[in-house]
């Protein structure tokens, strides 16, 4: 444990610091590594330097952890483990003045005491293995960092967001194009080749194509290619879009855990309530 910070506050027994053991991590995480998927894969060197994390320590055992991304707020924050190690994580070392929570139902009130927290849906964290998946036929075809340009113009109808070029050079993204014009489009938000696990995000068909099975069939594309080099595949949906939890069920996904994903801000923070209606809703966690 040499790279766990040696500094740090006691609560109640535990021991609060930052940690950078990747080993000590990854330990941890893989108690319930569909859950975990996202920190996973930001264990891998191109994520890690962009992550902030917490731990609570009973003894020598990592009891809870709370990860940040960096970048401008709000960014996502994961948390799991112990309720009581999660609040003094959250209020002695990883304190955002305001994130996009993800976390069980359970967790959510050692947030409350910290962070007021906007109402959503819940969301539910689906997962696919080789021997379980089924492809879904369909005119597809694999995007390269030259289709950057059209494939943001396709994300923009629904998200506000943007890509790197790079983002389809490190993942996997394959699109559906009608007339010569791509209308719908799947890819991955993280992987980790050492964890042999993938994320599948960014599904979008633009509104005049929808019904037609297209994102089943971009998404059904993206997820073989990921099957052949990973062991699991996973992506998040809302609970409350039931037509695309049945597209993703005809490729062979399964319900592993619904979750909370609550944009929080922090009591007391001169942060403006105006994130809720930029929230940038695929960037890294949502299908």
């Amino acid at each position: 444990m040499a790279s766990v910070a040696a500094t740090g506050r006691r609560t109640h027994g535990l021991a609060i610091r930052a940690v950078t053991d990747r080993t000590a991590l990854r330990s941890f995480l893989e108690s319930d590594r569909l859950l975990a998927a996202y920190a996973i894969c930001d264990l891998e060197d191109r994520e890690f330097a962009k992550t902030r994390w917490g731990g609570a320590f009973d003894g020598d055992h990592l009891v809870a952890l709370a990860l940040e991304y960096s970048g401008l707020t709000p960014q996502p924050l994961f948390i799991m483990g112990r309720n009581d190690g999660i609040e003094a994580i959250l209020r002695d070392v990883v304190r955002p003045r305001a994130a996009y929570v993800a976390a069980l139902p359970e967790s959510m009130p050692a947030v409350q005491g910290l962070y007021r927290l906007d109402p959503g849906p819940q969301m539910v964290r689906m997962w696919v293995a080789r021997r379980r998946f089924r492809p879904f036929p369909g005119d597809v075809h694999r995007l390269f960092p030259a289709d950057i340009g059209e494939l943001n113009r396709l994300y923009q109808l629904g998200f506000a967001s943007w890509l790197p070029s790079s983002s389809i050079g490190d993942g996997v993204y394959y699109g559906h194009r009608t007339n010569g014009r791509l209308v719908a489009a799947a890819g991955t938000h993280v992987i980790s080749r050492t964890a042999r696990l993938a994320v599948v995000g960014n599904v979008l068909t633009h509104v005049d194509y929808r019904g037609r099975g297209l994102a089943t069939a971009v998404t059904g594309a993206v997820t073989a290619e990921l099957l052949r080099s990973c062991d699991q595949v996973v992506l998040n949906v809302r609970a409350d879009n039931p037509p695309a939890l049945q597209a993703y069920r005809r490729l062979g996904y399964t319900e592993h855990v619904r979750f909370e994903e609550r944009l929080a801000h922090r009591l007391g923070s001169p942060w403006p309530d105006f994130t809720a209606p930029i929230r940038r809703f695929f960037t890294r966690r949502e299908s």
